[in-house]
Order: structure tokens, then C-alpha cells, then sequence
């Protein structure tokens, strides 16, 4: 119940309900994965089993499918659906221009190659999210197993040489196993603290062998949508210029504040 949510939470709901609105008949919807977009999903597959609403997702991670069919949304696959009206996601991060740092939930992949096939990104987050520069979070980046410490020795070389404050990378771990991406890859974590140029950065870190894609998306998004704890949302679209405020009543429900399990 929205009682028992803590504002964290009850911005994230308010930001994925407006997302929601912005879904229509027969759309495509590429659906994120993390514990934002988890919210959008719930209130889309409510809209769905209403009969509100029919459309057909194409999911960023087996979590997010996994969790889409358990709502109610029909799902297909990207090669299946070629292009998308709109794809709904988190972000770790994004700043004035709408660049944003995914990836800490470990499907930035996926996300990056469903985001741009898609006519419309929108990012759904709460007002933490927001910075003046990227990189307090740290910038994940996608690498093949094999030799992946020559991999995270070239990236640390190559931060030398970038505007960043930091340069460690270092892997990440589920337990006492590295982590595995649903691509059976291994993530590196850039700690950076700071960085001054995400544009130069995104394009020279794809370049180094071993890497298969970095979670910084720049000119993906065109729409962030801002949720706050007592109700106010905020959507700000980049192509227009504008910032849309409003404010969205809670609703009780049990099937969509039902625990999430992430």
C-alpha cells in the first residue's frame, strides 16, 4: 500500500503513472529494468488487465520479462517488433541536457540498443537523480570475460588521458562470483566522480578491445519525467524545451504495491 512506501518509492510510482498516460493503442513499448522502470511495468500491466489498454513490450532483461508476464503484458522480441513507438526507463543519472548514466542494474546493453530503436525515450526517475555533472554514480561499462583484466588495465590507462577525476575500475561482483550479464558478459564499474566531457568519453571507451558497450546515453532521451514524494511530477521534454508540472493522486492497490522483490 502507498502507506507503507517511502517517499523514494512514492516518487518513483508518481514518475512511472505519468509515464503510463503517455502509452496508447497498439504501441510497441520497449520496457527498462531496474527498480524505476519495475514501477512503470506494474502500471502498465494494471492498464493492461483492465482492458484499458493493448499493446505489446519488448523487455531490456529477463527480470523485466520475467516481470512483464507476470503483470499481464504481452511481450515480443525486438527483432519481432523491428521498431518501437516508445521505450520507458530509469536512470542512475541525468543532467541538464538529458544525458544520462545507466547501467546499474546491469542491462545497459540491452537498454542502449532498445533505447535507440525507438522513436521516443523517456526516463523516469526521482529528484536524486538529477546532477549538474555526470559521474558521482559509477559509469558501468559492459566487457567480454576474456581478458578482462587486460581490458580494466586499458581503460584505467586510457582515463589518464580523460576529463574525469578518477580512473579505478573495478569489477562487479554478485556474491563471490563476478557478475553476469543476460549476455554472459562481466561489468566494470568506473569510478569518476566527475565528467567533463561524456561525448568524448562514450565514443574513445567503445574503441578499447574487449569492451562491448558503456552505460553513458547521450542524445538518446527526450523526455525525463521528474516524480516527488508528495504527488508532484514534472516532465521536461528537451526537444521542446518545456517543463510540463503536475500533480498525481496516489491510489491503493493491491497488485501493484505488492513487494517487488528487487
Amino acid at each position: 500500500m502507498t502507506s507503507e512506501l517511502s517517499p523514494i518509492d512514492q516518487a518513483k510510482f508518481i514518475a512511472a503513472k505519468r509515464a503510463a498516460d503517455m502509452v496508447e493503442d497498439g504501441m510497441r513499448v520497449g520496457l527498462g529494468t531496474g527498480s524505476t522502470a519495475a514501477w512503470f511495468v506494474r502500471c502498465l500491466g494494471e492498464l493492461v488487465r483492465s482492458g484499458d489498454l493493448e499493446i505489446h513490450g519488448v523487455p531490456t532483461s529477463q527480470r523485466t520479462a520475467a516481470l512483464a508476464r507476470d503483470v499481464g503484458i504481452p511481450l515480443m522480441s525486438l527483432d519481432e517488433a523491428r521498431w518501437l513507438d516508445l521505450t520507458v526507463d530509469g536512470a542512475d543519472e541525468f543532467d541538464r541536457d538529458l544525458n544520462l548514466i545507466k547501467g546499474g542494474g546491469g542491462a545497459l546493453l540491452q537498454e542502449k540498443i532498445v533505447a535507440t530503436a525507438s522513436d521516443r525515450v523517456v526516463i523516469i526517475a526521482d529528484k536524486a537523480k538529477e546532477v549538474e555533472t555526470l559521474g558521482a554514480f559509477p559509469l558501468p561499462l559492459e566487457v567480454i570475460p576474456f581478458g578482462w583484466q587486460t581490458t580494466q588495465a586499458l581503460v584505467e590507462e586510457t582515463l589518464v588521458a580523460m576529463n574525469v577525476m578518477g580512473r579505478k575500475a573495478t569489477l562487479r561482483m554478485n556474491g563471490d562470483a563476478a557478475w553476469v550479464t543476460d549476455e554472459g558478459n562481466h561489468i566494470l564499474d568506473l569510478h569518476l566522480h566527475r565528467i567533463g566531457n561524456a561525448r568524448q568519453l562514450a565514443l574513445v571507451l567503445n574503441q578499447i578491445p574487449g569492451v562491448v558497450e558503456n552505460g553513458l546515453f547521450i542524445d538518446i532521451c527526450d523526455t525525463v519525467i521528474v516524480g516527488f514524494g508528495d504527488g508532484k511530477v514534472e516532465v521536461r521534454d528537451i526537444d521542446q524545451g518545456t517543463i510540463e508540472t503536475g500533480h498525481i493522486e496516489f491510489e491503493e492497490s493491491e497488485n501493484l504495491f505488492r513487494d517487488l522483490g528487487e
